[in-house]
């Protein structure tokens, strides 16, 4: 038996014998891609500290990732389809450990944004390749399960990035988070290399470069503009930036209805059940990363839990997100995919909609049901919409397939972030104004302590270490008046620093509940769209894809 695997999927007569093998290839794959990203929400506290960065810098260190993983999935998931998929996703894992590398070594907030946009491009080959080959190598008999699989990994990944860091943020810096990227890269390559069969279309015309380029620019336009405006106003750049991405998608559109061989054929957003599990992704992700983006701060800064403490701390949603995958499993080929979508979406709703309920009084215990619900509804919904998109493309655009289905799940969890991030920040900062009414705190003070959870504790710190200093200067002075002035002030101050931790506790407990209010809102609105655009009952979703197959054929 030869080591590396040269017979292409798309010759075998039979299902490949070691499919499930490559299949936990491919998930180890995405597991790291999408780790990569929430691994970050807490090892982010120690990096600013060792680096000193601006909320600026941290936002993006975080966002550097997230605009070339987006931009650039389209059109390099449709030159893996011409060239090798399983080349695409060696690339991207080779490109994906060289960023993470470069990231362990930096020493500068500019060095980390590039190691993460190096990063992003490596994803960008990544994820459309694990899709892609997953599509190859499954019989379409097997493939639901196996896509079930698929999204039930990246729902593990979202709890296990924060659990992961955590650990390796109790004996080591903040830079372990890149390096333990490498290791798991190079199991991946060599996995992909011996188990992976290579992919690509049997037939493939030339490539929709113009195309692609517009596709590049219009998403990358739109995610900057996402990023940068709601959370650095809506200045010069995030305007400029929002002319480009309409001027940009007009001009794709155009483009694509009048090319030939489209990188992407629009038409497609016409079918409803196409168009409803697009839609459905974006939602879904917007409102995850949105809750997650919240809920990590919660549990670190006001519940006062460390790096790995978080991390085990949301394991329950990754145990829900396997029952729900499971679920899903047994529930859609019974009820049809639009009854479990809506129903995944339902859950989804009524988890943000749980989370109204958080005040400065909640514990973690009332984190627990409102975690499960939605892990639950991660695994109900997901499955079925990425099984429905890939299932509209033909053969030849399998990568391209897996690009839409990820670009969705990424421009969701960016405007999430961007959405309910900036809604979060502009009720805490409401929240806070109001709670220190009165408080004799300096103007300065209350305006650093708004710009988030963090820097309110830190205020609150600050004042508390002020009135240690005076207590202390208080027992080695020898004029009693004068110490009893600055046990005076020492005890004003302590009891100021209480109140403002017990008022940024209270006003990021209310923001939680406010933003969770507007989330729901969001998803609630969401799933009724989403319930009138899937066909209850219909032709499966391949055959319109065989249809376009033998066209293109002939």
């Amino acid at each position: 038996m030869r080591l590396v695997m040269t017979e292409p999927a798309e010759r075998m007569d039979r299902p490949y014998a070691r499919r499930w093998w490559a299949l936990l290839v491919l998930c180890l794959s995405l597991l790291i891609i999408v780790m990569a990203n929430t691994a970050l929400t807490v090892a982010a506290p120690a990096m600013t500290e060792d680096l000193g960065l601006s909320s600026a810098d941290l936002q993006w260190v975080i966002d550097g990732y997230t605009v070339p993983y987006a931009a650039l999935m389209l059109l390099l998931g449709a030159i893996g389809d011409k060239y090798s998929r399983r080349g695409a996703l060696v690339l991207g894992l080779v490109v994906f450990a060289g960023g993470a590398v470069s990231g362990y070594l930096a020493g500068s907030a500019d060095a980390v944004i590039a190691a993460r946009a190096v990063m992003g491009a490596g994803a960008a080959m990544i994820m459309p390749a694990t899709l892609s080959l997953l599509a190859a190598t499954f019989p379409r008999a097997e493939r639901a399960k196996a896509i079930t699989l698929w999204t039930a990994t990246a729902g593990l990944a979202i709890a296990a990035g924060p659990l992961v860091a955590g650990a390796l943020l109790e004996h080591h810096g903040w830079s372990s988070t890149f390096l333990i990227n490498v290791p798991v890269a190079a199991l991946a390559i060599v996995g992909a290399l011996v188990l992976v069969p290579p992919s690509k279309a049997g037939h493939h015309g030339r490539i929709d470069y113009g195309g692609g380029l517009l596709s590049v620019v219009w998403i990358g336009a739109l995610v900057y503009m996402i990023i940068e405006g709601p959370h650095f106003g809506w200045g010069a750049k995030a305007v400029t930036a929002a002319v480009v991405a309409g001027v940009a998608l007009v001009a794709f559109v155009l483009w694509e209805l009048r090319h030939p061989r489209p990188v992407l054929d629009v038409r497609r957003f016409t079918d409803r059940g196409f168009a409803g599990s697009n839609l459905a992704v974006a939602l879904f992700f917007l409102a995850v990363f949105g809750a997650f983006y919240y809920l990590t701060q919660h549990l670190q800064f006001v519940l006062g839990y460390d790096a790995l403490d978080t991390g085990l701390r949301m394991l329950p949603l990754a145990g829900a997100v396997f029952a729900g995958s499971a679920l899903t499993g047994y529930l859609t080929p019974r009820v049809g995919m639009k009854w479990t979508v809506t129903a995944g979406m339902v859950g989804g709703t009524a988890a943000l909609a749980l989370l109204t309920q958080v005040d400065s009084g909640s514990s973690y215990g009332d984190f627990v049901a409102p975690l499960i619900v939605l892990g639950l509804a991660i695994g109900l919904a997901l499955s079925p919409c990425t099984d429905a998109i890939m299932g509209a493309f033909p053969e030849s655009e399998l990568g391209v397939g897996g690009a839409v289905n990820d670009t969705s799940l990424e421009l969701g969890g960016s405007l999430g972030i961007a959405i309910l991030g900036s809604l979060l920040a502009t009720s805490y900062s409401g929240h806070l104004s109001d709670a220190t009414v009165g408080s004799r705190l300096p103007g300065s003070s209350l305006e650093t302590a708004q710009d988030s959870v963090g820097a309110g504790y830190a205020v609150a710190q600050g004042i508390g270490d002020r009135a240690r200093q005076l207590a202390e200067q208080a027992a080695h002075t020898s004029d009693p008046q004068q110490a009893e002035r600055l046990r005076t002030q020492a005890g004003q101050l302590a009891d100021g620093a209480r109140q403002m931790t017990d008022a940024v506790g209270s006003s990021f407990a209310d923001a939680v509940a406010h933003t969770s209010l507007a989330g729901a809102v969001i998803l609630g609105v969401g799933t009724v769209v989403v319930a009138v655009l899937l066909p209850r009952k219909g032709k499966p979703v391949d055959e319109g894809a065989e249809d376009r197959e033998l066209e293109s054929v002939g």
